[in-house]
């Protein structure tokens, strides 16, 4: 059975961390032990340039090339609020999307948040598979959680893998990825996965925040970082459609965003807050969302002041989430970054940018694309380099990158490894050496 093929299979049988058991050693960075390692030595991957760096010039020593669980994964965090700057996370549901995300991010210099939502899992794990007891979500996020661990090293860039929003009725998913990283945690270390987010925001906040005490206290036994969220992100999203709710829904208040930080953080701090100040997922016409990035800081400022003493130096104590970041404008993207936001979610815009590739191929190359033979050079003249799959896919991605160069512009988060531009790839030798036909 080949390598990959093995994973899975015993992901499913809650034995899949044996599949590292020989090969793996410790690594001299920060003491992790690291899964590259096991991967180059098991499949003989080339690990070179960024791919083998132990850390980057311009980040905090144990934030490296490839998944970021742990310290490494605040340290970033607190790298990101002490500077100015947040972190995209893109939702995913292919390894042509995650590749995109990975390439945007080596060529804007910058860490990436990669991140499966439940029906996004399914669908990696593919439609075909029964998703009774979430079987098939639980398997495809698993499946692509490897696929990132492997190539975030490879594209050399540091990645925090995630998992997005999480109502009461989807736990039994979460608690299957939570079981692996367990045991994953138990054979190399670190958990599979670097954080998920729990979403109770539709429920009273005093189970909300008993929920996320309980999943924080797993958590933190791993170091895995649990992202909650207060109150409602509005608009659809996933087969979630809030786009009816009450509008004071929409915005937390400072005293409940303090309730949540005084009662997570004497278990551990290693959680962030999707508080609502009026986000909504999808894209609108202007003047349909009305955003209040003020109530952030309104809320640092209030904690603080509760804190006294205790309340760090630059009066944030919270890591704040932007949910619903697509097509936002982009100064209030800015100003909410000013009062703590390290993380804004992106989902609409990339999925327009994926389509948009394919839409643009197509176009291009409508005559060549309406049978196998026949075009406007000859009715003899084969079309198979044009309808090859991977010529639109990378259509796509191409056209991915470039909406995401725009992300990373918005979010101040560009030049940030201290890199510098990546080398330009290699890949022009024909379709049997890696290149594309067209």
């Amino acid at each position: 059975m080949k390598f990959g093929a093995a994973l899975i299979a015993a992901a499913a049988t809650g034995s899949w961390a044996d599949a590292f058991t020989s090969g793996v050693s410790r690594s001299a960075r920060v003491g992790r032990v690291s899964l590259r390692e096991g991967i180059a030595e098991e499949l003989d991957i080339p690990c070179e340039d960024e791919c083998a760096l132990d850390s980057f010039p311009n980040m905090p020593p144990s934030v490296h090339p490839g998944v970021l669980t742990g310290k490494a994964m605040v340290d970033l965090l607190d790298h990101a609020k002490e500077n100015g700057y947040a972190i995209p996370a893109v939702n995913c549901v292919s390894n042509s999307g995650i590749n995109a995300c990975l390439e945007a991010a080596r060529k804007n210099d910058a860490p990436i948040i990669i991140q499966f939502s439940s029906g996004g899992s399914q669908f990696y794990g593919g439609k075909g598979l029964d998703n009774k007891n979430f079987a098939a979500a639980i398997a495809g996020a698993v499946s692509g959680a490897f696929h990132v661990r492997t190539m975030a090293e490879q594209y050399g860039v540091p990645v925090i893998l995630h998992t997005d929003h999480c109502a009461k009725g989807l736990l039994p998913w979460v608690d299957g990825l939570v079981a692996a990283s367990e045991r994953y945690h138990a054979k190399h270390g670190e958990p599979l996965f670097s954080s998920h987010m729990i979403d109770l925001s539709e429920e009273p906040i005093e189970e909300n925040i008993d929920i996320c005490k309980d999943y924080l206290t797993r958590f933190a036994k791993i170091g895995m970082l649990l992202e909650m969220e207060l109150g409602i992100t509005g608009g659809e999203e996933d087969g979630v459609n809030n786009e009816d709710v009450d509008i004071e829904d929409l915005y937390s208040k400072p005293e409940e965003i303090f309730q949540v930080y005084d009662e997570l953080t004497p278990i551990s701090d290693q959680f962030t807050v999707a508080a609502a100040f009026g986000n909504v997922h999808g894209v609108y016409s202007p003047g349909n969302v009305k955003l209040e990035p003020k109530i952030l800081t309104r809320a640092q400022a209030y904690i603080s002041e509760k804190l006294g003493d205790k309340a760090p130096d630059d009066k944030k104590p919270v890591k704040f989430v932007f949910h619903g970041g697509s097509g936002s404008d982009v100064n209030d993207i800015q100003e909410a970054i000013g009062y703590g936001v390290v993380k804004m979610n992106i989902d609409t815009d990339t999925q327009w940018s994926y389509w948009e590739g394919v839409k643009k191929f197509e176009s291009k190359y409508h005559d060549y694309l309406q049978g196998q033979i026949g075009n406007p050079e000859g009715p003899d003249k084969p079309n198979k380099k044009y309808y090859d799959p991977r010529e639109m896919m990378r259509a796509a991605e191409v056209n991915t990158v470039e909406r995401l160069d725009q992300c990373f512009a918005d979010l101040k988060c560009v030049n940030i490894l201290g890199l510098g531009s990546p080398t330009a790839a290699e890949n022009t030798l024909g379709p049997r050496r890696g290149g594309l036909p067209v």
